[in-house]
């Protein structure tokens, strides 16, 4: 007897396709608007996620500066004694993270040179003990690590953009006032990083900098590798050991695993919230197939009542309907489902530079909870109209004009 009252609605869809189509339209946009923002959501967690995944074990001591901090990727050297870490603030701080480690690191903004006759360039120098530098930059995409005053290392990005490769020379200085160093390694890309910004700088040895800039017991910040104990604890002991007068803070510390949490909670309830507005174009659509069932319902009802005059229950009248909004639901939500695939891709491409992350669990999530979301609410939307019509007395449904 169902497979009757299944034909019926598929003739009725086929009666009313216009009508139909725009119900389902409505579905299939709202389905895209949940799934596309969903993809692009967790797309944009999943490459913050990556870039920052090599330190969040990294906890950054910076000079306070009565502003909460030096920022992210070390600063630009400044030189007033307020705004820089003294050597005792870093045996301080070296005594009670042990036995994580704590690196020491010099910056300053530089002219360069990378080749005979190239323009001069201004990049980011770091100066890094040359034992501690495989603890803070563990990845190398060429060469070997710098272990003389003569050789720097270079991030990828400024490796790229200068045509600069492992044994090219760079002079540093205007006019080469600093001497000129050889690279002896790239370092890999590492993205957005809360210690120090490498991709478009180069890293020297601490004597090398100390020498050239007369910068000795003077350092922009002190970077620990936490390997035992928690990251919020080792930040917690160094506040307590450097900033005991609170009136008079020494230190501005961050701990990055804290930091990176909060800004997957940012992107988690931006995700939710354009989630939340693509939810509102499903609704209408929602509206859109209750109005069409209330209007069939209405142009049936001398139809209704022949059906329950001849014996056809009340719940196979009320499946007729709901098998006419499931047909639309279904077909909507899974069009809908493979366009969102789509505009995801190209959303990706376009904003993020990557589609690395269109096809893991999570993105794929969305595209379930998008096509699941589109098909409830056609069922839900379809309830109403369904029971009224299952309620009309066959009687007066005959009469009915």
């Amino acid at each position: 007897m169902s497979t009757i009252f299944w034909e019926i609605s598929k003739r009725n869809i086929r009666i009313h396709m216009l009508r139909s189509s725009l119900a389902m339209l409505g579905i299939i946009i709202g389905v895209v608007a949940i799934a596309s923002m969903g993809i692009l959501g967790n797309s944009m967690v999943q490459v913050v996620s990556a870039s920052l995944s090599s330190v969040g074990d990294s906890v950054i001591v910076t000079p306070y500066s009565g502003g909460g901090g030096g920022g992210f990727g070390g600063g630009g050297g400044g030189s007033s004694a307020n705004l820089m870490l003294t050597d005792q603030n870093y045996q301080q701080i070296k005594r009670v993270v042990a036995p994580n480690v704590a690196i020491p690191v010099h910056s300053t903004s530089e002219h360069m040179k990378v080749g005979v006759g190239s323009d001069d360039i201004v990049a980011i120098i770091y100066g890094i003990p040359p034992d501690q530098t495989k603890d803070l930059l563990p990845d190398l995409e060429a060469g070997d690590y710098n272990n003389g005053n003569s050789g720097c290392l270079v991030g990828s990005t400024f490796a790229t953009d200068h045509n600069v490769k492992v044994g090219s020379r760079i002079s540093i200085g205007t006019g080469g006032q600093y001497g000129t160093l050889r690279v002896t390694g790239i370092i890999k890309e590492r993205g957005m990083s809360f210690d120090i910004s490498t991709d478009s700088a180069i890293v020297v040895t601490k004597d090398w900098f100390e020498n050239t800039y007369n910068t000795a017991d003077e350092y922009n910040e002190v970077v620990v590798k936490v390997t035992s104990g928690d990251t919020a604890d080792v930040k917690t002991t160094i506040e307590k050991q450097l900033n005991r007068n609170i009136k008079e803070k020494t230190v501005s510390v961050i701990d990055s695993k804290a930091t990176l949490a909060t800004i997957y909670q940012t992107f988690g309830t931006i995700t939710t919230f354009v989630t939340a507005i693509g939810g509102i174009s499903m609704l209408v659509a929602g509206v859109s197939i209750f109005n069409i069932m209330m209007m069939s319902v209405n142009e049936r009802i001398k139809e209704i009542g022949i059906m329950r005059s001849i014996g056809t229950q009340k719940k196979e009248v009320m499946s007729m309907f709901i098998y006419e909004a499931a047909i639309i639901g279904v077909i909507g939500s899974l069009i809908g489902g493979i366009l969102s695939i789509l505009g995801g891709y190209a959303i990706s491409a376009l904003m993020l530079k990557t589609t690395e992350y269109l096809f893991t669990v999570s993105s794929m999530m969305s595209v379930v909870e998008g096509v699941s979301f589109g098909i409830i609410i056609s069922i839900l939307c379809v309830m109403y109209p369904a029971l009224q019509a299952a309620n009309l007395n066959p009687i007066d449904a005959l009469r009915h004009e």
